[in-house]
């Protein structure tokens, strides 16, 4: 059983092209959509909804009758979740991380916790006995991290991870319990800028990767130099053909209908089983 992870610098590289098709190619797999903010992995993978799981997590909020404004809250909170105004204190919800502090040191029990709905999950299948886990964040939810972590606990058997595009605090979420992960790269000078910070994260997390260059038309550029560089393993390169756009964007599952992707994506999913199984 390996846990997959499919990164990029940026949005628009492939990486939902190369989460979906992978996942595709690996018998009773779960695609996991963690691009909470914009998950569009359904578009290829036309699953069937089986379920629907409301996410939340714990917001404070204070009883100001029995507040003796102590300032406790206040001051053990290191997100500015929490000004003393007024004498009571007074929560900004879009900069609270949910950790409790508040509610643990508060001495009269004026800080409490409710449950807010930061999204959903739209569980289903596709496929014949394949699993997809989708995160849809809210609108206006500042942070996605609770949301991914709710995402991860839906991993079973193989599982191909679809990470926020970038390298902050929701992609490292994304991560942290990855096998293995994926650097999805395309072979232009912005492409490697942005290959390179992901790259610098998962050296920091410690974490196995490869590369695999989309949108390839020749074996001469920009990322090849780069891999040769820091002897990176590219562990694929996919063309860049019209055909693969135009079907991709009709929302055409490529390794359904393209042999040669087909034994490609196969072909990658039997480096990742030998890498993991190290």
């Amino acid at each position: 059983m390996m846990h997959i992870a499919i990164l990029s610098g940026k949005g628009g590289t492939g990486k939902t092209f190369v989460s979906t098709n992978l996942s595709a190619c690996i018998k009773g797999s779960t695609y996991l959509d963690c691009d909470v903010e914009e998950p569009n992995g359904s578009l290829l993978l036309h699953p069937t909804i089986t379920s629907k799981e409301v996410v939340t997590k714990l917001m404070p909020e204070t009883n100001q009758d029995i507040c003796i404004g102590c300032r406790k809250c206040v001051d053990i909170c290191r997100f500015g979740a929490l000004a003393f105004l007024g004498g009571k204190p007074m929560v900004f919800p879009e900069v609270c991380h949910s950790c409790g502090g508040c509610t643990l040191v508060c001495p009269t029990g004026a800080m409490s916790e409710k449950p807010q709905s930061v999204g959903i999950l739209e569980n289903g299948t596709f496929l014949e006995n394949n699993h997809i886990t989708t995160g849809i964040l809210n609108v206006g939810e500042a942070s996605a991290v609770s949301l991914i972590s709710a995402v991860l606990k839906k991993a079973q058997n193989d599982t191909i991870i679809d990470c926020p595009p970038g390298s902050a605090c929701s992609v490292m979420e994304s991560i942290k319990g990855c096998d293995y992960c994926v650097l999805v790269a395309e072979p232009t000078i912005f492409g490697l800028h942005n290959l390179k910070m992901v790259y610098d994260l998962v050296r920091v997390f410690k974490k196995p990767y490869g590369i695999v260059i989309n949108k390839c038309e020749d074996e001469s550029n920009l990322i090849d130099d780069f891999c040769k560089q820091e002897q990176i393993e590219i562990l694929e390169r996919i063309p860049f053909t019209k055909t693969i756009a135009s079907n991709n964007a009709r929302g055409h599952l490529a390794v359904t209908i393209d042999q040669t992707l087909h034994e490609l994506f196969s072909d990658l999913a039997n480096k990742l089983k030998e890498r993991t199984s190290l």
